[in-house]
């Protein structure tokens, strides 16, 4: 018998109706899509073109770009997402947390408005993409790998440790997969 139940949710298209990840981008510009897109295209990655045109994209918009604009724009952007979530999701979300249980929310979406998003819902625990940084000014690059499949289930059974635990997964897509295998109670929304 465990003692320690993590319930673990992916947050586009599970907590909320669609995809916030691109409308937050396109606050910075259509234009920055195109020449990413056409790089995509042309040398793919061994990841994927999914995960090179999310790095390319990434490395337009904020390569260079001040780091504490980006913290106050995921805020600022994370207010307006309430209208967005599936209440029959946040339900899910405020049992566990009703229950005890730790909340993970596993995402590969930006960490700069998927941590105000969580700490509004309750959540003890954010893996999200982040971007590093240094000197206060962004570098373009993702710290270590976008946040989906394999990488998602790894991530979470790094926080998780060696220790035995209940868990259960909610996700929709084929990103949520592996997460959605390793526990013990997993459900596609």
């Amino acid at each position: 018998m465990t003692n320690r139940t993590i319930a673990a949710f992916d947050f586009d298209g599970t907590i909320t109706k669609r995809d916030t990840l691109v409308p937050f981008l396109r606050r910075y510009g259509l234009w920055n899509f195109v020449q990413p897109s056409i790089e995509t295209i042309r040398s793919r990655r061994q990841r994927g073109w999914r995960d090179t045109l999310k790095e390319n994209i990434l490395r337009q918009l904020f390569l260079g770009f001040p780091a504490d604009r980006l913290e106050k724009d995921g805020q600022d952007y994370a207010a307006s997402l309430p209208n967005l979530y599936r209440q029959e999701v946040v339900k899910y979300i405020q049992n566990h947390r009703d229950k005890g249980h730790e909340l993970v929310l596993v995402t590969a979406s930006l960490g700069c408005y998927v941590r105000p998003v969580a700490e509004s819902l309750g959540f003890d625990h954010v893996i999200a993409v982040e971007l590093a940084s240094m000197s206060g000014r962004l570098t373009g690059e993702i710290s270590g790998f976008n946040v989906r499949g394999a990488e998602k289930a790894r991530r979470l059974r790094q926080l998780i440790g060696l220790e035995k635990v209940d868990l259960w997964a909610y996700g929709n897509s084929s990103g949520d997969k592996e997460m959605l295998e390793m526990a013990q109670y997993s459900r596609k929304v």
